[in-house]
């Protein structure tokens, strides 16, 4: 497996199998927050997304947003709202944040999955970190310039592949 390729490829968070999750021995699920949790141009997380990430814990298995973005206070609303820990300024990525997520949380890397939007960041540190990746489709087309900028290399690194739910 390549650094810019992911374990799974899902349309969406809530379209990921809590019982694949326990299947493979995931005990931690590290959560970009950024148009996978919450879409770029909103405040709050979907209601399908929060239906999905209680069941994660009713489940028995922890969660942590590792986010990249900048703005602690919304980062922190949203791990509050969600019911997840969270490490900020995470510099995806580097791999520093995601390998702080696991020590945080009390598990190995084996134990746990990081699921985000962007390849660049979100699937490069989970695979530089030994962590398992999954990525979703960013729920909004609303990004920041730069961020476009890397859409463009994406959709060359991912070609014509398809997701899992489309």
């Amino acid at each position: 497996m390549g650094l810019f390729t992911a374990t799974r490829y899902v349309a969406s968070i809530e379209m990921i199998e809590i019982e694949w999750l326990r299947a493979q021995g995931i005990r931690c699920v590290l959560l970009d927050r950024d148009n996978t949790c919450v879409p770029r141009d909103a405040e709050v997380a979907p209601p399908a997304v929060l239906d999905w990430i209680e069941r994660v814990h009713r489940a028995g298995i922890s969660t942590c947003i590792v986010s990249n973005n900048f703005h602690s206070r919304q980062v922190e609303r949203s791990a509050r709202e969600l019911g997840c820990d969270v490490v900020h300024h995470a510099m995806k990525p580097a791999p520093i944040a995601v390998t702080k997520a696991l020590r945080k949380m009390g598990v190995t890397a084996d134990e746990a999955i990081l699921i985000g939007d962007q390849v660049y960041t979100d699937v490069v540190a989970g695979n530089l970190a030994g962590v398992r990746t999954v990525l979703v489709r960013p729920q909004s087309t609303a990004d920041l310039w730069y961020t476009n900028i890397m859409r463009k290399g994406e959709r060359m690194i991912l070609g014509g592949r398809s997701f899992e739910g489309e």
